[in-house]
């Protein structure tokens, strides 16, 4: 993942030995969006494809649209957005095509009333985003569609009108998903992976870093909540919710020391261990870090229903499906 990092917490030679390291440990998806660094992200992570030269069909790039420009018509789900930004993203990126183009998060601007098309009533906002990402797919300019941050009920509905229009449907969500952030995952989304094919891309398997225990006496300097712009994350640490998560996060660590591993590849590996998850975006500024992370797949095979029943009693947040809370 490039949130944050690419194109301003870390230089662009950083970047680059992050995308080589990554790339020849197995690393084959890298992710960014036209927000990132206000474009910046897609710049330097075209910079570093192009001066690899990797073959094209052994990694995989996506992007999401919604935030572009300050002009109105330049963010937003309208399909004038979808195809400008998408536009606008392979040229900073300096790419004929981004293997998944996200909507990142729905549109709450886009019209959603019911109109009647040959008498089946369809979501006008829903309808636009779903024909003009079928004709970005059409045209060469992205090989699948996903949503990001969207709810279980959006995507079905996204899902309904391609299949109604004979239109091409999402095939992923991007959510957040770690030890404090479960119900989406863990309850709404396996649904949908059942139903309709939809799998799980997460973010944010550290919370913010919030997991590895670096903020367990305060918050470091060159940390990401003493970054400007990041203040909601620096009262997150300080607030009597987060005080009791750390007090969780410190209990996961003896647990982690008891493994033989970090709490950082415990979190990760705990993340790829839930069904329908087909990838998890690791977010680092350093290549420790990054190897660090990496360890998770180690892990993988201590991720027993022993373990994961403890990790859930310390955590003490396991959400239960509907059919869990009929019984």
């Amino acid at each position: 993942g490039t949130w944050v990092t690419f194109g301003s917490q870390i230089s662009d030679e950083m970047a680059e030995n992050l995308m080589t390291v990554a790339y020849e440990n197995g690393v084959n998806l890298f992710d960014t969006a036209e927000v990132y660094a206000s474009g910046r992200a897609e710049i330097t992570l075209g910079n570093i494809i192009k001066k690899k030269g990797w073959r094209r069909s052994s990694f995989v790039v996506t992007t999401k649209i919604y935030w572009g420009g300050q002009a109105e018509t330049e963010r937003g789900l309208s399909r004038k957005h979808i195809i400008e930004g998408l536009r606008g993203s392979l040229s900073r990126l300096q790419l004929d095509y981004v293997d998944i183009v996200f909507a990142n998060r729905n549109d709450v601007n886009s019209p959603m009333e019911g109109l009647m098309f040959s008498g089946v009533c369809v979501s006008v906002g829903f309808a636009e985003v779903v024909r003009a990402m079928t004709f970005v797919i059409n045209q060469g300019m992205a090989m699948y569609w996903g949503t990001s941050r969207w709810s279980a009920m959006e995507i079905m509905e996204a899902y309904s009108v391609a299949r109604q229009f004979n239109l091409i449907p999402p095939v992923c969500e991007q959510a957040e998903y770690h030890y404090f952030q479960r119900d989406k995952v863990e309850v709404q989304l396996p649904e949908l992976y059942h139903k309709i094919g939809v799998g799980a891309m997460t973010w944010s398997p550290l919370a913010c870093g919030l997991i590895t225990g670096k903020y367990s006496d305060g918050v470091p300097e060159c940390s990401r909540a003493a970054m400007k712009g990041y203040q909601w994350l620096k009262e997150r640490v300080y607030s009597e919710e987060g005080r009791r998560q750390l007090a969780k996060i410190k209990e996961l660590h003896l647990l982690a020391d008891r493994l033989g591993c970090t709490a950082a590849q415990l979190a990760i590996a705990w993340c790829l261990r839930s069904e329908g998850v087909s990838s998890v975006l690791l977010g680092v500024s350093n290549t420790d870090q990054l190897l660090e992370n990496l360890g998770a797949l180690r892990v993988l095979s201590q991720m027993t229903p022993q373990t994961v029943s403890e990790m859930d009693a310390l955590l003490g947040n396991k959400p239960h499906s509907k059919k869990e809370s009929r019984a």
